[in-house]
């Protein structure tokens, strides 16, 4: 690589990284196997703790085993990538501040090693956010890199992902030939769809921020009044009013219970019923 092409792709790399880190999200990342370059580069930019939660590198088999939670079939595959992702973007909904959106990011690659590979070099990589998954599959040409130039190339398209995830625009700089092949897709979730993943515990909450307030990163912590809500009276109110005066600094959150261990789950249409008060209640502090 020449020293203009480096040059050139440096700066993309702090732009990029310097927009990321701008953006409000928030995130989680789980890298097995390669695009190790691409945490180097979001913690070595200023505004870094805008941005990054948590990061985690499983690379023994039983780290791998405990993220997971399970023996997976394949280390390195689409789907390992995708749960690698939907874990991390939980994660983050428990770690991120009161209000932010958070990107859940799961990497797992098979990439040049000390032992000849008979397989492909590949990777996957895997973003969540609330209302959207995106997965892209990678083959290598083998014999073509070496392994820190395979880590190059994942880390680049993985630094890529993070800002689409983000809304991020980032003007495309691809380190791919003619002979690898690449694949990307992404699935949207409705409303509906989310709230049937909240009831089948596939993702822990759902937030719902309806107040005009701003919150600074200083109210890292959360003021939580549980219930049902059925129906929301000036009492929830103020309670929660009155919990928030003696916690000091924190983000007042009402938490409706999908699934209750005494009473039958709710359905969709119920928890958007009981969410349309909190809209009302809204509208009417407003009025």
């Amino acid at each position: 690589m020449s020293v203009e092409k480096t040059t050139m792709t440096d700066a993309w790399i702090r732009g990029v990284v310097e927009a990321i880190h701008s953006a409000p999200n928030q995130a989680v990342l789980y890298l097995a196997g390669g695009a190790s370059q691409a945490l180097g580069w979001l913690l070595s930019v200023p505004g870094a703790s805008n941005t990054v939660l948590e990061a985690v590198v499983p690379y023994s088999r039983m780290s791998f085993i405990q993220l997971l939670g399970r023996i997976p079939s394949q280390h390195c595959s689409q789907q390992t990538a995708e749960e690698m992702a939907l874990l991390a973007y939980n994660r983050g909904l428990k770690l991120s501040s009161p209000g932010y959106p958070v990107v859940g990011v799961g990497f797992t690659g098979s990439l040049v090693s000390s032992r000849p590979k008979f397989g492909d070099h590949r990777f996957y990589l895997s973003t969540r956010t609330s209302d959207r998954l995106s997965v892209s599959t990678v083959t290598l040409s083998k014999g073509l890199r070496t392994r820190e130039q395979e880590d190059t190339v994942s880390s680049h398209l993985l630094l890529k992902a993070i800002a689409n995830a983000c809304k991020v625009q980032a003007a495309s700089v691809s380190h791919l030939t003619e002979s690898d092949m690449s694949d990307e897709h992404e699935t949207h979730f409705s409303e509906d769809q989310e709230l049937e993943q909240l009831i089948d515990g596939k993702i822990c909450f759902k937030v719902y921020p309806f107040s005009s307030e701003t919150y600074t990163p200083t109210a890292e912590r959360k003021i939580i009044l549980s219930g049902s809500f059925n129906p929301l009276h000036d009492g929830h109110v103020k309670l929660l009013e009155v919990a928030t005066s003696f916690c000091g600094n924190g983000y007042p959150c009402f938490e409706i219970s999908a699934v209750n261990a005494d009473k039958p789950p709710l359905s969709v249409s119920q928890i958007k019923d009981r969410i349309k008060q909190f809209e009302k209640a809204e509208w009417q502090e407003r009025q």
